[in-house]
This record gives structure tokens, sequence and C-alpha cells, in this order.
């Protein structure tokens, strides 16, 4: 799989009870333990374009795109949907226990994986993780409380609108290339209604019960944030490093809400250090 916007997909589909999900894996024959990637938002497996090639070196990762997001489509977007997708899928391909690694919403996915549905792993990564109370952010709130004029918005105020906010994820500024990999996704007035989909299925309630079991883990777990989020405060992840025992905490310098768009190579000499 070539790591730029133009050839950048998941090959393979899978149906499954909550949607047909595009997936794909690299370094299938690689010996070392399996690593599963999971997104969060606003972005799809693109985000670990530079990440997943690199691991694959040395062992078999694993990707895919959330329901909603990406290529994949299915049920309405949630926290609890994903952790039932992740779910199924380590299922269907028979990882006995691999590192599972979650950015953003994606880590909350993981953790209710892991926590509510018993999916096993060696280790756990959890990066700028939207996972404590209050991780929807401002801007996401606002439009939760106001849906409908935001659905009903011109496409080219909310496109505007969006394109202002994509860029607050990035602490060095997204390049040009990356920002449309990201906004095409929501193109037109279709992508417009599919942004607002995932903002309506933003939901505290999906990550309460796992919060209070985070005192429950006991496989190794790294938490890992960029130290100019300015998404998540950096606080949060000292927070979720001090609630999980004997989690570690990793900043990433120079890297805001999407480390991997602002400091791959870091994040992959990170991952490579932590890593079974």
């Amino acid at each position: 799989m070539a790591t730029d916007l133009a050839t950048w997909a998941l090959r393979h589909r899978v149906d499954l009870p909550t949607g047909t999900i595009a997936v794909d894996v690299l370094g299938a024959d690689r010996p070392g333990t399996p690593v599963v990637l999971t997104h969060g938002t606003p972005s799809w497996s693109y985000l670990w374009r530079h990440v997943a090639p690199a691991l694959a070196q040395d062992r078999p990762v694993h990707l895919w795109d959330l329901p909603g997001y990406g290529d994949s489509t299915g049920e309405a977007p949630s926290v609890a949907g994903h952790a039932r997708t992740l779910a199924a899928l380590v299922d269907l391909w028979g990882l006995e226990a691999p590192v599972l690694v979650g950015h953003d919403i994606g880590a909350a996915a993981v953790l209710r994986a892991h926590l509510v549905h018993g999916v096993p792993a060696s280790s756990l990564v959890l990066a700028d993780a939207a996972v404590l109370s209050p991780w929807v952010t401002a801007t996401a709130a606002h439009m939760q409380q106001h849906l409908e004029v935001y659905r009903s918005m011109p496409n080219g105020a909310f496109t505007a609108l969006i394109t202002a906010h994509l860029r607050t994820t990035s602490a060095t500024g997204l390049g040009a290339e990356a920002e449309r990999a990201y906004l095409d996704r929501y193109a037109g007035p279709d992508g417009q209604q599919r942004y607002l989909d995932q903002v309506a299925g933003f939901s505290e309630d999906d990550t309460r019960d796992v919060v209070a079991r985070l005192g429950e883990i006991t496989v190794p777990t790294d938490v890992v944030w960029g130290a100019d989020d300015t998404w998540l405060p950096s606080t949060a992840g000292t927070t979720l490093r001090d609630t999980i025992p004997g989690a570690r905490l990793h900043t990433v310098a120079g890297a805001g809400h999407f480390l991997t768009e602002d400091a791959p190579e870091a994040v992959v000499d990170l991952l490579a250090g932590v890593l079974p």
C-alpha cells in the first residue's frame, strides 16, 4: 500500500452487524506481535499512513475505517458501535492478544472493546484519547445543540467552518495534500450530512462505564499526547496515566491533536520502543 493521497485506500471489505467495514493488513507474514490501529475523528485510516508501513516491517499491522468514516459504511457512528466493530474484527482476524492502538475516539473504542467486550490485548496505546469527561469539544457540543441549523447551512459556509476547525488539529500546519485527504470525505451536501452524523453520535455516555473500570486494566498501557494539542489538554493525558495501573505517559514535542501529521517519525520511534 502506498502512502500518498492518490493511492491510500484500504483494499478489503468485510460485512459485520455494524456495517460494511474497510480493512487491510500490512506485513501479514511478519513474526512480531500484531498491531491494530484505530483512528479517531474527524479522520480515517489515512491518519496512519506514515506509521503503519514502518511498523509493518516487523509485525502484522491491521487497519480499518470506523463505520461512517473513510470507506466504511454502516450504522450511525458512536463509540459504542465502534467498540463492537473492533471486537468483531479482532475475532474475525483471529488475533489472540494484539496490541490495540487508538487515537482520539479510537482510544475510547479500544478501551471499551477491551474492558466491556473482553477483547484480549497484549498492550494498549492511547493517543490523545477522547475518554475522560469532558471530551466532546466546544465546537462539537455547539453543533449537537444546533444540528438542524448546521444541516441546513449553505455548503460553502459549512466547508469553510470545518476547514478552519480541521486546521486546529495540527501544531505545524497540515500540508495541502493531507488537508484535502481529510476534507474530501466531507465534500458537498452529502459530506456535510456525514460530518454532522458523526458529531451527533458523540456521547460521553459511551465512556462513563469505561472510565469507571480503568483501574481494572492489567496489560501494559502507554498514553501518548501531542504537547501542543489544543483539542484535548495534556492534563487529560496525565490524569489518564494516573488512573490506569502502571501506565506510562509520553509527550510528543511539537505535535498537536493529529500527532501523526506533525511528528510521524517521533510517533514511529515511540511505538517501536514500547511495542512488545
